[in-house]
C-alpha cells in the first residue's frame, strides 16, 4: 500500500484529502532530523515537505519514493539535483499563494510609508504631537522597483498600479512586453535604478546568484528616504548591512518577512530597531491560503503516487520523460 510521509503540519483541508484515500497510509513527523529522514524515507512513496531541510544522503535509501511535494513555491530546502539523479519529481503548489504574498507586501509598504508602528506607539505613549512631524509619505507618484516578476511580482505590480505607483521591474526570464502588459517598465540593470526607487521589493528565489543580492553597495545606492521589503526568501538581504544602514538612517525603513536563519536569534541587530517591520515568515499563511497550499501539496503527493502529475507544477520536468 502506498505510504505518504509528511514533515510538518499542513492545513486540515489537505489532511482531509490524504485521509480520504483508504488505499494510502500516512505518517506525520514534526522537525525531522537527518536520522528521521534516513529511517523513514525507505518506506515512503511520497514525501510532503514544509520547512524541513531534506538531506541528500537520506535519499539514497529512498527506493520507493515517487514524488516530493513541496508545501510552497520555494525549494531551497530540497536537493533538486539529488532528486533528479534518482528520477524523482519535485512539485510545487503553483499560484495558490501569489495574491496572499502580494497583499502582505503591500501591507508592509503601506505600514512603512504611513508610519503605522511609530504612530501607534506614540498615541499609546501620549505623544500626540507626533502628528506634526509629517513623517508619513504618500504612495501616489512614487517609484516601486520590483526584483523578480514571477507570479507574486506580477500580483504586486497589479496592486501597486491601484496606488498610482510608477512600477519598474527586473527579471531576466520575463520580457518587456509581458511586463508592459501589467504596467511595469522593464529594466535591465536593476542596481542602476536603486537611486530612483522609493520602494524596493524582492520576489526572488534563493539561489547562489541571489544570496546577498541586497548588500552594502546596494543599500548605499538607495535613497535615505527609501524603503526595502523582502517577503520572498531569507538570505537575499545582508542583514548585518541592513541593520547598519537602518541604524545610520541611510535608508528610511524596511519590512522583512523572512530571515537568513529562522527564527532570528535573540540579540539579532534588526530586532532592536524602530524603523523595521518584522513578521514570522507568514506572508503566505492566511487561513485561505494555508487551505489552498495544504490541498495542493496533498494533491501533488497523491498525483505522484497515481502517476498523473501536472507537469506545470514540476520543478525538474526532465525526469517525467524518463
Amino acid at each position: 500500500m502506498p505510504h505518504v510521509l509528511l514533515t510538518g503540519a499542513i492545513h486540515r483541508a489537505g489532511m482531509a484529502l490524504l485521509e480520504a484515500r483508504a488505499d494510502v497510509t500516512l505518517e506525520s513527523i514534526d522537525n525531522p532530523t537527518e536520522a528521521d529522514f534516513a529511517a523513514r524515507l525507505p518506506r515512503a512513496d511520497a514525501l510532503i515537505v514544509r520547512t524541513a531541510v531534506v538531506p541528500p544522503a537520506a535519499l539514497e535509501g529512498a527506493g520507493r519514493l515517487r514524488v516530493v511535494s513541496r508545501h510552497g513555491v520555494g525549494y531551497d530546502n530540497v536537493p533538486v539535483d539529488a532528486l533528479s539523479r534518482k528520477g524523482i519529481p519535485l512539485t510545487l503548489v503553483g499560484n495558490v499563494n501569489a495574491v496572499t504574498v502580494a497583499e502582505h507586501t503591500l501591507f508592509m509598504i503601506l505600514a512603512l510609508a504611513k508610519q503605522c508602528i511609530p504612530y501607534d506607539r506614540a498615541v499609546r505613549d501620549g505623544r500626540w504631537g507626533i502628528r506634526d512631524s509629517f513623517a508619513a509619505t504618500e504612495l501616489a507618484g512614487k517609484t516601486l522597483l520590483i526584483l523578480g516578476f514571477g507570479r507574486i511580482g506580477r500580483e504586486v505590480a497589479r496592486r501597486a498600479a491601484a496606488f498610482d505607483l510608477k512600477v519598474l521591474a527586473h527579471d531576466p526570464y520575463v520580457d518587456r512586453q509581458a511586463m508592459g502588459a501589467l504596467g511595469a517598465e522593464w529594466v535591465e540593470d536593476w542596481r542602476a535604478e536603486l537611486g530612483a526607487a522609493d520602494f524596493v521589493t524582492l520576489h526572488l528565489p534563493r539561489t547562489p546568484e541571489t544570496v546577498g543580492a541586497i548588500g552594502p553597495a546596494e543599500l548605499a545606492a538607495m535613497r535615505p528616504t527609501a524603503y526595502l521589503v523582502n517577503a520572498a526568501r531569507g538570505g537575499l538581504v545582508d542583514e548585518v548591512a541592513l541593520a547598519e544602514a537602518l541604524g545610520a538612517g541611510r535608508i528610511a525603513g524596511a519590512g522583512l518577512d523572512t530571515f537568513d536563519s529562522e527564527p532570528p536569534v535573540s540579540g539579532h541587530p534588526l530586532l532592536a530597531l524602530e524603523n523595521v517591520i518584522l513578521s514570522p515568515h507568514t506572508a503566505g499563511l492566511t487561513e485561505e491560503c494555508a487551505a489552498r497550499m495544504g490541498t495542493a501539496a496533498a494533491q501533488n503527493a497523491l498525483d505522484g503516487i497515481d502517476g498523473r502529475l501536472n507537469p506545470e507544477l514540476v520543478v525538474n520536468r526532465e525526469v517525467l520523460a524518463g
